[in-house]
């Protein structure tokens, strides 16, 4: 593309963007930027519910992902459409807020844009949609406020676990795996608060999902620095040490110039005697248990070996730091400042092997603000789908403890919102009524794609829900019945802020979408992506937009 301006009307011409340049103004863009937006909602779209579907992704090395979580199936698609990227950030926002409700997001703004795209054919501007979609966005967090109740109770917090795993691969041991994901994280809230990384997964495969269990400590997938260490030390008092026990390489090159066989002997000796005054200092301060996240010399490792010392080389920095949240311990810079006092206690502290996997397991520590749950599954791919299923609950049961608001599920809150905006709608004055009344007609994609997804009638679902919203805003639908019920007695719930998010991040993303008319793509930056298929235009996609993925 050439833009091609005449100044003066003398016929000069100044080129202002380079040949191979791609442009689309005003309702190109705007449609090219909707069309992607509705195709990724529409791929994951399938996934949405206890009866969503699973996707198999392959790569370019031939691994294989079944999943049916949606910030799953996103990141590992190879998406090239910028519009369509931003909605992909709308899923991972949701994911590093929330922990849940990627897919949600994604369909809300995806069929926000749809209901845009009438709008548009009707000739309203893109701004007037905005302005009303961002009103509608913050109406509808003051409905959800409306329809919240408070409970943080264990009761509550199971159920929201429970509907979190509901159809992703660890349905048959829920009831379980929601006690440990409940157990877990109320055991390292601190104030009211709750860091998810202090929560370690070790996924092993090999056995079932019911034989999954929590520990009250730490497990970290190392082995002792060398075999003659003892295996199974008692009463534990842990070093947390980032120090290497090796003698130090210099910075700068350097020669040692020796002439004659005793300065060789002398200068191995003192080595050696370096590394046994950093045993020696690993001795004195008490610890029988040393973590290193640095290496380990091997005659370091004989010395530690010979005081009874378990000790670990390369330690995983995230390792370190639960390790001192469950421990009690510091983590310690220099050797030569470890103390007594720097010094954590664990009951017990052992290697073992578990399937094909050896593991360093730290127990029975004093109210371990770090915990670790051993989750098995049969093969690798379902343990890896249960293990997306554990993060989704945890993140659901963290974000309950911290807001002690849940609503209830089954497409209820939508629902629910979509009858107060149209109230709303109506005391609005001007196109952004039009705008209001698509916002709500869009939240209705929730329950209506749950119906779909479990082979019910969507339009039978909607009326019947519409209906049964004018009694009770905990009127949802319950896919497993097949029928239109109050879910808070079915104990479908789910935290505020799940749907808060989704809702924000969804109009959030369709008004910045919404506000381009023109998109510029420099030469060259689609290439190799995509075919010359539609129409003659380049990758793939109307108007030589680069495709999907």
């Amino acid at each position: 593309m050439i833009i091609i301006a005449q100044l003066g009307g003398q016929g000069q011409q100044y080129l202002i963007l380079p040949e191979g340049t791609d442009r689309f103004m005003g309702k190109d863009a705007q449609r090219l930027n909707i069309l992607a937006g509705k195709i990724l909602a529409e791929t994951i779209r399938t996934t949405l519910g206890p009866k969503g579907m699973d996707k198999m992704l392959v790569d370019s090395l031939g691994d294989i992902v079944v999943t049916n979580d949606g910030v799953t199936i996103l990141r590992e698609m190879d998406i090239a459409h910028p519009a369509a990227k931003m909605l992909v950030e709308v899923a991972k926002t949701q994911e590093d807020e929330v922990g849940d409700g990627t897919t949600t997001a994604v369909i809300i703004a995806g069929e926000l844009l749809k209901k845009a795209e009438n709008l548009l054919d009707m000739d309203v501007h893109p701004t007037i949609i905005a302005m009303g979609y961002r009103q509608a966005a913050l109406k509808a967090q003051e409905i959800l406020d409306e329809i919240s109740i408070d409970a943080s109770d264990k009761d509550t917090l199971l159920k929201v676990a429970m509907t979190a795993m509901t159809g992703k691969g660890s349905e048959k041991a829920k009831e379980s795996l929601a006690e440990l994901v409940v157990g877990a994280v109320m055991q390292v809230v601190e104030d009211g608060e709750v860091e998810k990384d202090n929560i370690n997964i070790q996924r092993i495969q090999g056995a079932t999902v019911n034989e999954s269990q929590i520990v009250n400590g730490v497990v970290i997938d190392k082995s002792r620095a060398t075999k003659s260490m003892p295996k199974k030390i008692e009463n534990a008092k842990v070093a947390l040490l980032k120090y290497p026990i090796e003698v130090k390489d210099l910075e700068t090159d350097a020669k040692i110039k020796l002439t004659d066989p005793s300065q060789m002997q002398a200068f191995i000796e003192n080595e050696e005697q370096m590394i046994k005054d950093m045993v020696q200092k690993v001795v004195d301060s008490g610890a029988n248990v040393l973590f290193c996240q640095k290496g380990i010399d091997d005659l370091a490792q004989h010395y530690l070996a010979k005081e009874g010392i378990l000790a670990v080389k390369r330690a995983k920095k995230s390792d370190m730091t639960r390790m001192a949240k469950a421990t009690g311990a510091q983590l310690v810079t220099n050797i030569d400042d470890l103390k007594a006092e720097d010094l954590g206690e664990a009951g017990l502290v052992y290697e073992k092997k578990i399937f094909d996997e050896v593991l360093i397991f730290v127990e029975e520590c004093k109210d371990p603000k770090a915990v670790s749950i051993i989750l098995r599954g049969s093969t690798r791919h379902v343990a890896e789908e249960v293990e997306r299923a554990l993060e989704d609950a945890i993140g659901v049961v963290s974000a309950t403890i911290e807001d002690k608001k849940v609503v209830i599920g089954g497409g209820a809150p939508e629902m629910a919102i979509a009858r107060g905006l149209r109230a709303y709608a109506d005391t609005i004055s001007g196109r952004e009524q039009l705008a209001i009344a698509a916002f709500a007609e869009a939240l209705e994609i929730v329950p209506k794609t749950l119906a779909e997804n479990a082979g019910i009638d969507s339009i039978d679902a909607l009326v019947d829900l519409r209906f049964g919203q004018e009694n009770s805003p905990y009127v949802g639908l319950d896919v497993f019945k097949g029928k239109v019920m109050d879910m808070k007695e079915s104990g479908v719930v789910e935290p505020e802020r799940v749907k808060r998010q989704a809702i924000q991040s969804a109009a959030e993303a369709t008004e910045m979408i919404l506000r381009i008319d023109d998109m510029i793509a420099a030469s060259g930056a689609f290439e190799g992506k995509g075919g010359d298929d539609m129409g003659g235009m380049p990758g793939g996609m109307p108007g030589g937009m680069p495709p999907m993925m």
